[in-house]
C-alpha cells in the first residue's frame, strides 16, 4: 500500500513549512529514515527523513512551496507497486461557485494565525482580523503583520488611532519590510537572486526585535590571560576524553553563573509583567553559509566546563548538519554570539526576542595593555552586552558584565 509522505509538525506553534529542496525526485528508490527532502520554518531547517522504505512514486509540493503541516507532499510506493494518479477535484458548478463567493464576502470569519502572530499583534495593539493573511487558508503569517507594520509609520501601527484601513487596504499598500524603501537599481550588469527562506526569516526576525526592545550596548575589555593558560594546561587532557577546550566554554561558563546572580538579565517581558526564568537555557549562535542559527543548551547552569565544551561542540555540528530537532532552537532565555571569530574587534548584536540580553564576543588576541604603569603584552577581547533598556537599566547590565568580567579574569582552575 502507498505511503503518504506529510509536512512534519517541527514545533508546537510552527503551522506550515517551507519546502527547500528535494534530495530525492521521482523514481528514486529510498530507505526508511533517509533524508528525503529538506524544509524551512520559523524555528529550524531540518532535512526531513523517509517514512517508509520504497521508490518515490509522486511529489505534489516543490520547492519554494509553502505547506500547512500533515498535508501530503508526496506519495512512496514498495519496489513494483502501482500507483494509481489521485484525480482532479471536480470543479463546482458556476452557480454554486458564485453563492460561494458571495456568502464568503459577507460572512466574517475568524482570522488564522500563529502565536507568534498574536504576540506581535499584541504588544503593537494591531487587530488580526483585519490583516489579508497570505498563509495557507488565508492564514495571517509574521510577514503579512510585519509588512502591515512595515508599511504605516503613523500612529495606526502603533495603535494610536481608531480607524484601521480596510484589509485590501492593507493588503495592496503595504509594502514588505524586505523591500520598502528600495530605490531604483544601479545602472550596469546586476544579478539578481530571491532572497533564501532563512535569510527572509532572519530578517523579519531582525526587524521585529528593533521594532520590539530599546536596543543599548555596554563594551567591557577583558583579559583572557588566565583563561589561555588554563586552556594549554587542560588541553590534553581533555584530548583525551573527546573533547576541544575552547574559548567559548569558559565565557559560558562565567555567563551561566552571572545570571543565577542576576536574575533580570535572564528574564523576558510579557506585556507589563516582568517573567523570571528559573531555567538557564543558553543560546549558542552558529554561523551557516545560509545565514544563523540559534541551538539552545538547556539547563546550562547545571553543566560544568567539560559539559558545555561538549554541549556547544555538538549543536554546533548537527546545525552544520542539518540535524536539529525544533526544541533545540526554542526556549533560550540568554544568547552568546561570537563575530570575533571572524576577526571582529566587538559587534553590537540585536537580541533574539523574546530574550532580554545578548552577548558579543570579540576576537581573542595579545595585545599591548598598560599593567602597574609598564606595558605588558596580555591576551584580551572585547566583550559586548546588548540589552533592552525597557527592562534592564545601565548600571545593572554593567554589574552583570562586571561580574561576567571577574570570573574570567580569575577563573577557578579546579572548576576546570
Amino acid at each position: 500500500m502507498p505511503t503518504p509522505v506529510v509536512m512534519p509538525q517541527m514545533g508546537e506553534s510552527i503551522a506550515e513549512g517551507t519546502i527547500v529542496r528535494w534530495i530525492k525526485k521521482v523514481g528514486d528508490s529510498v530507505d526508511r529514515d533517509e533524508p528525503l527532502f529538506e524544509i524551512s520554518t520559523d524555528k529550524v531547517d531540518a532535512e526531513i527523513p523517509s517514512p517508509a522504505s520504497g521508490v518515490l512514486t509522486e511529489i505534489t509540493a516543490h520547492e519554494g512551496d509553502t505547506v500547512a503541516v500533515n498535508s501530503v507532499v508526496a506519495t512512496i510506493a514498495a519496489e513494483g507497486e502501482a500507483v494509481a494518479p489521485a484525480p482532479p477535484p471536480e470543479a463546482p458548478p458556476p452557480a454554486a461557485k458564485a453563492a460561494e463567493q458571495a456568502a464568503a464576502s459577507t460572512q466574517p470569519r475568524p482570522q488564522k494565525s500563529s502565536p507568534l502572530v498574536r504576540r506581535i499583534a499584541r504588544e503593537h495593539n494591531v487587530d488580526i482580523s483585519r490583516i489579508a493573511g497570505s498563509g495557507i487558508g488565508g492564514r495571517v503569517t509574521k510577514h503579512d503583520i510585519m509588512g502591515f507594520l512595515g508599511g504605516d509609520q503613523g500612529p495606526e501601527a502603533r495603535g494610536q488611532r481608531s480607524e484601521v484601513r480596510s484589509q485590501k487596504d492593507t493588503a495592496v499598500s503595504a509594502p514588505s519590510p524586505l523591500t520598502s524603501g528600495v530605490g531604483p537599481l544601479a545602472s550596469g550588469t546586476v544579478e539578481i537572486q530571491p532572497m533564501s527562506v532563512m535569510r527572509k526569516k532572519i530578517a523579519e526576525h531582525m526587524v521585529l526585535s528593533r521594532r520590539t526592545s530599546a536596543h543599548v550596548h555596554s563594551v567591557f575589555h577583558v583579559n583572557f590571560s588566565r583563561i589561555d593558560r588554563i586552556r594549554q594546561q587542560k588541553k590534553a587532557e581533555y584530548e583525551q576524553v573527546g573533547a576541544k577546550l575552547t574559548y567559548m566554554a569558559f565565557i559560558a561558563k562565567a555567563v551561566v553563573d552571572a545570571l543565577r546572580r542576576h536574575r533580570i538579565v535572564n528574564a523576558s517581558l510579557d506585556g507589563g509583567n516582568v517573567v523570571y526564568k528559573n531555567d538557564i537555557n543558553l543560546g549558542i549562535a552558529v554561523a551557516l553559509e545560509t545565514g544563523l542559527i540559534v541551538p539552545v543548551i538547556r539547563n546550562a547552569d547545571e553543566k560544568n566546563v567539560l559539559g558545555l565544551t561538549r554541549a556547544i561542540a555538538d549543536l554546533a555540528e548537527r546545525s552544520r548538519s542539518k540535524q536539529l530537532g525544533p526544541e533545540e532552537v526554542q526556549g533560550g532565555t540568554f544568547t552568546i554570539t561570537n563575530p570575533g571569530q571572524s576577526g571582529a574587534q566587538f559587534g553590537m548584536p540585536i537580541i533574539n526576542q523574546p530574550q532580554v540580553a545578548i552577548l558579543g564576543v570579540g576576537t581573542i588576541e595579545k595585545r599591548p595593555v598598560v599593567v602597574d604603569d609598564a606595558i605588558a603584552i596580555r591576551t584580551m577581547a572585547y566583550l559586548t552586552l546588548g540589552f533592552d533598556h525597557r527592562l534592564i537599566d545601565g548600571a545593572v547590565a554593567d554589574q552583570f558584565m562586571a561580574d561576567v568580567k571577574h570570573q574570567l579574569e580569575n577563573f577557578d582552575i579546579n572548576q576546570v
